[in-house]
């Protein structure tokens, strides 16, 4: 059977795709059978992937909130858009989590030219400068012209000293950061050019989605008791991560959720950390 991804490409259904993804989401292999008995029953020939995915995600809400939350993660981090600001600032955080300083949105001067930098880092003495590709789309793939477009501008400031942690910085490091893919061409210029790459699942063990489910630090727009107006709410108040609704549910009230909700959406938000102990502070009743 055929169906049609977000790029338009059509491909053959690949179950064993859809199981590993509904793996992660943390469903039993029952539950796991289920879904796919059902996805396979429904399948017809060109049908969207797009399609395909909402029907696991809606099936995995009837029986957990949690598991639907973590299964919608890539759909998650595509809602910190859609201009792509608060997306820096979760990188920031991922790279806090990892043992990092990090500041965002600082404009520094080259040798050459000016240059706003996404996200600056420092650990060890050593100071890097992360540049991010935020896509609102699946179908979006970042290519070689970025990589290259970035080297440039890494180029430019690494000859310089900058005000950025002390008086006297220099940027010896370099990331690309997407939420999406790069082409093979842009991976393969990266590589050359000593850049840092990361996109959603590259490389392995330091692609964006491992970090996220390692870190734990999953944004509030995974919350499925939220709605997308509330969601857009939070993150203008600050509130980036489903933790910080543990740690100040008050944020809540400000946006006039009513009192009977907070209570499924602190429910939600905490078990949604749960099986990380005490990575993430666990609200109690």
């Amino acid at each position: 059977m055929k169906v049609v991804k977000q790029s338009g490409d059509i491909v053959k259904f690949d179950s064993e795709k859809l199981k590993r993804s509904l793996q992660m989401s943390g469903a039993s292999p029952e539950k796991i059978e289920e879904i796919l008995n059902i996805i396979v029953n429904q399948l017809y020939d060109g049908m969207p992937t797009r399609k395909i995915n909402r029907q696991a995600f809606q099936l995995l809400k009837k029986t957990s909130k949690v598991h639907a939350a973590r299964y919608n993660l890539k759909a998650a981090v595509q809602a910190l858009g859609p201009a792509g600001f608060f997306f820096e600032k979760y990188v920031a955080l991922l790279f806090e989590n990892e043992g990092y300083v990090a500041k965002t949105n600082l404009v520094l001067n080259g040798k050459c030219v000016t240059h706003e930098v996404d996200v600056l880092i420092k650990k060890d003495q050593r100071i890097g400068m992360v540049e991010c590709k935020f896509h609102s789309r699946n179908d979006i793939k970042s290519d070689v012209k970025v990589p290259m477009y970035i080297l440039s501008r890494f180029n430019d400031l690494k000859s310089k000293t900058h005000s950025i942690f002390s008086q006297s910085d220099t940027i010896t490091r370099c990331w690309v950061i997407t939420n999406n893919r790069f082409t093979t061409e842009a991976l393969q210029f990266g590589r050359c050019s000593d850049l840092r790459m990361v996109s959603w699942d590259y490389p392995e063990k330091e692609s964006l989605k491992f970090k996220i489910e390692e870190s734990g630090l999953f944004p509030i727009t995974c919350l499925t008791t939220l709605t997308q107006s509330e969601k857009e709410k939070l993150l203008i108040t600050g509130a980036l991560l489903a933790s910080d609704i543990l740690d100040n549910s008050q944020l809540l009230e400000d946006i006039n959720i009513h009192s009977s909700r907070i209570k499924n959406i602190i429910r939600e938000a905490s078990a949604l950390c749960e099986h990380l102990g005490n990575q993430c502070k666990i609200f109690n009743d």
